[in-house]
């Protein structure tokens, strides 16, 4: 029955957008993807790199989950982790996930995100 995900759907304020596509584009290297006319007068932004689409929407009472994220598979975790936080972002290492590295960080208005990749 189910054979993939097309996108993961992150909150975020009302007018972030500008400070979303800094990160997203400018710190992960993502590409803005043009949403629909009748869905872009919602507000959010939505971006695409690789397989991944990531769809940000305007939550007027949004708060960051604390727990919910999505999991990023990267190229080179350690050149990820260095971007990030020469961008000024967080990266907090995990060791918990056997069969992995990776870390956690978060983006301009708190959603947390994973970056990982498989060892061996």
């Amino acid at each position: 029955m189910l054979c993939g995900i097309d996108h993961v759907q992150l909150a975020a304020p009302p007018g972030t957008e500008d400070a979303l596509r800094a990160f997203y584009t400018g710190v992960l290297g993502m590409a803005e993807v043009p949403k629909p006319p009748a869905l872009a007068t919602r507000g959010g932004c939505w971006f695409r790199a690789d397989g991944v689409q990531l769809h940000l929407g305007v939550e007027p009472d949004f708060r960051p989950a604390r727990k919910a994220h999505p999991g990023l598979l990267v190229t080179d975790l350690d050149a990820c982790a260095a971007r990030l936080a020469a961008h000024g972002a967080p990266v907090e290492w995990d060791t918990g996930l056997p069969g992995h590295r990776r870390f956690y960080s978060t983006d301009p208005v708190g959603n947390r995100l994973e970056f990982l990749r498989p060892t061996g």
